[in-house]
């Protein structure tokens, strides 16, 4: 691998870092069409709720419609990450795009008509939101030079963040006036956007890319070779790099554990120790304000020790259980799950830039596939084991190992000595700085 990084120049970069990002026009296309794709995301499990409410879905059924949706979700992304190696990322970004908005209206139209219809519409749904998730990371690199992926990667999570506050006001409100499948349909339109708005970006050439591999495309990768072996390569590409085994490692346990804890203990906590839900909604609202304030942050701050203190950010995350554990004012919980908000994305800003600058460009999409594979794969598990071992030990064992597992795992990934700066560097400097010559 080499010993410093060779900056890729796309279009949009003249600006030497010092342009907002918003301002270059291919970020912003590809901005644009990540925010759609995000809220059409959000938005599915959201209005199938609604047909929950209005009896059209039974919740049984809902079960069975995310369900479908996960296993299409987890199904896509090892294919897309090599897809999307191979071939264009821009190409995948617009099949992936055009088959979640296809299954739109096939939702739809089965909607009180035929669940399995539905299902299978749900499935292609989800293969087509976890298809776009490796090819928009990758093509986010061939988009935006290297001194501005940071802010670039900000600005993609902070579209998450604001869809997720606003989302489910904007869709109670058109829930008003629009029926479930006028806004199923509408979910599709969103896809379209996704599909289709997002730019071409320019590929990195075959010695300019970080870690040294061959040229984008797969090029490197023996013509005609198997899928598994073209996924076996990404992994042997990602080992490479011991910071982001550790650092996946320590995310999908908290992943499996933090977030397990609200999805199941949060709701219970709420409804059994304060007797409202006031402490549920407003625990998950400061989650979003914390995550949003985060991103802010490290849009502009660049950290001696970006990987610890990406590290140091995910630990937070366990805060929101450890809140859950004693009967203390429900400010004490809010202000905790804001912290883990703040946490978590002083870790996925840096991460996602990170790999964007140490991965080798043509088996960056297989790299990032590996990262959601891991970490949103095992996330179901966490959920299905956490209500049995509640029932079995009580909530308060349970939400303590949760707790420790948050803060243990960062710890102990922060101890690799590459994870210091999420680079095989030994410099403190954030690489990116030292491309452009920016300070911190």
């Amino acid at each position: 691998m080499p010993t410093s990084p060779a900056p890729t120049t796309t279009r949009g970069a003249g600006s030497g870092g010092r342009r907002p990002i918003l301002l270059d026009v291919a970020f912003l296309r590809l901005w644009t069409g990540a925010t759609a794709s995000g809220l059409a995301t959000w938005a599915l499990p959201f209005v199938l709720g609604l047909a929950v409410l209005d009896r059209t879905l039974g919740a049984t059924d809902l079960g069975l419609l995310l369900a479908a949706r996960t296993i299409g979700f987890l199904a896509a992304v090892p294919v897309a990450g090599v897809l999307a190696d191979r071939r264009s990322r821009r190409k995948v970004v617009l099949w992936a795009g055009l088959a979640s908005g296809a299954a739109a209206p096939v939702l739809a139209a089965g909607l009180g008509r035929s669940v399995p219809l539905m299902a299978a519409a749900a499935a292609v749904a989800g293969a087509g939101q976890g298809a776009c998730r490796p090819a928009y990371q990758a093509l986010t690199a061939e988009v935006v030079d290297a001194g501005r992926r940071q802010q670039a990667n900000a600005a993609m999570t902070l579209a998450v963040r604001v869809t997720t506050l606003v989302g489910p006001s904007l869709a109670a409100l058109l829930a008003v006036f629009l029926d479930t499948a006028a806004l199923l349909v509408g979910i599709g339109l969103l896809w379209l956007v996704a599909a289709f708005v997002p730019g071409r970006g320019a590929r990195p050439g075959v010695t300019g890319g970080a870690g040294g591999a061959g040229g984008a495309g797969g090029a490197k990768d023996a013509p005609g070779t198997s899928f598994l072996a073209d996924f076996g390569e990404g992994v042997r590409e990602a080992r490479r790099h011991p910071w982001f085994i550790a650092g996946l490692g320590a995310l999908t346990a908290v992943i499996a554990t933090g977030y397990s804890a609200t999805g199941v203990a949060l709701p219970l906590v709420s409804r059994d120790e304060y007797g409202t839900e006031v402490v549920l909604a407003g625990a998950m609202t400061a989650y979003t304000a914390g995550a949003l304030a985060g991103a802010l942050l490290i849009a502009r701050w660049r950290p001696r020790s970006p990987g610890r203190a990406a590290l140091a950010g995910l630990a937070a995350y366990g805060f929101a259980p450890l809140s859950l554990v004693l009967p203390v004012h429900p400010a004490v919980v809010m202000a905790a799950y804001a912290v883990a908000g703040v946490g978590i994305e002083l870790f996925n800003v840096p991460w996602f830039t990170a790999a964007q600058r140490e991965v080798a460009p043509d088996r960056l999409a297989r790299v990032s596939s590996l990262d959601f594979l891991l970490s949103y794969g095992l996330a179901p598990l966490g959920l299905a084991l956490i209500a049995p071992a509640i029932e079995a030990f009580g909530a308060a064992p349970v939400l303590v190992a949760c707790a420790f597992t948050c803060f243990a795992a960062p710890a102990a990934a922060a101890l690799v000595p590459s994870s210091r700066g999420f680079s095989h560097r030994p410099a403190a400097e954030p690489a990116e700085a030292r491309a452009t010559g920016a300070t911190r």
